[in-house]
């Protein structure tokens, strides 16, 4: 006869995150000058207890994080723990003389070992392991939304085109990941067969706390820079016609650009078209190459210490690569 005190499979999974939750509650939120502070007690002296607060004053971060990523309905204690090998990374690799912000870099680590764990073990259907299907796996969401999709079965034609011109890809590819990640199922089904949670439970929290809102910001900045770069690729004449019509918050007009340049508009439109391309090569290029460029791992820690692996506090010669 089953013990009815055994804890449950779903009470034994949440009881690391309740710990790491409680955990995360002890530290406080890091300045920039506290950040590289500890960050260069770390990496000078070895400083144990400057990673702890390191590490421990951005925990927030890889909830808030994780919590983005509950839409694909794998447990939030196992996207966490992934966060948290991100976060150890990023806290192993910084260096604080760069002149940026540890949570801005830790971001991207440990987004990058959530999405890892999310394409390995989402679906058994193969997702697609290039850089342009990792793109299209995690913005297809979004995308529909933009275009008022969301909420569809099949794309239609129209915003299959547009996803597809958005991320330069083949329409083809859109249609099939959005086949593979298309779903029947309403937001008040139940998940699992004991139907105590629903799919609307697996939704992330869209709001940010101050740390991510702040790696939110600090990516958008790279964003416009990244575009930058690829206006820089254009003649004068085109980037003026490519800021016109895509950049301002009052877009001029084709008639408009087409008599102060004494172009047709359909030429107007082709130049636009062709200038956008060309920008927006740019910028997936620049993702691409930032994606590739992540630093070799250093080599394994000279005083090893023991730790728990869960426990972001202590320093460990095994510590996660």
């Amino acid at each position: 006869m089953p013990n009815r005190n055994q804890p449950q499979p779903e009470t034994r999974s949440a009881e690391p995150l309740t710990l790491f939750l409680k955990d995360m509650r002890r530290y406080e939120v890091l300045t920039a000058e506290e950040e590289r502070e500890f960050a260069r007690r770390w990496r000078d002296h070895d400083d144990a207890e400057a990673l702890d607060r390191l590490i421990g004053g951005h925990l927030r971060l890889v909830v808030g994080v994780a919590k983005r990523f509950r839409r694909y309905g794998l447990p939030l204690a196992d996207l966490v723990a992934e966060g948290n090998i991100g976060l150890m990374r990023a806290a192993r690799k910084f260096d604080p003389d760069k002149g940026f912000r540890f949570s801005t870099y830790a971001h991207w680590w440990i987004r990058a070992a959530i999405q890892d764990h999310v394409l390995q073990n989402w679906s058994l259907v193969k997702i697609g392991s290039t850089t342009a299907h990792r793109t299209l796996f995690f913005s297809l969401r979004h995308l529909k939304a933009k275009l008022k999709e969301l909420h569809s079965g099949d794309l239609s034609p129209e915003a299959a085109a547009a996803i597809a011109t958005e991320l330069d890809m083949p329409e083809r590819d859109v249609v099939e990941m959005n086949r593979r990640l298309a779903t029947d199922r309403s937001l008040n089904a139940t998940v699992g067969e004991e139907g105590e949670m629903e799919w609307q439970d697996l939704l992330a929290d869209e709001r940010a706390d101050q740390e991510t809102a702040l790696a939110e910001t600090e990516e958008r900045i790279q964003h416009k820079r990244l575009i930058a770069l690829g206006l820089e690729k254009l003649t004068e004449r085109d980037r003026q016609i490519l800021i016109a019509r895509r950049l301002l918050d009052e877009p001029v007009t084709a008639d408009e650009l087409s008599r102060r340049f004494n172009l047709s508009r359909q030429r107007i439109g082709q130049i636009e078209a062709a200038a956008m391309q060309t920008v927006r090569k740019a910028v997936l290029a620049g993702r691409a190459a930032q994606a590739t460029q992540r630093p070799a791992d250093p080599p394994a820690p000279r005083r090893p210490v023991k730790a728990r692996p869960t426990q972001p506090c202590r320093r460990t010669d095994g510590m996660p690569a």
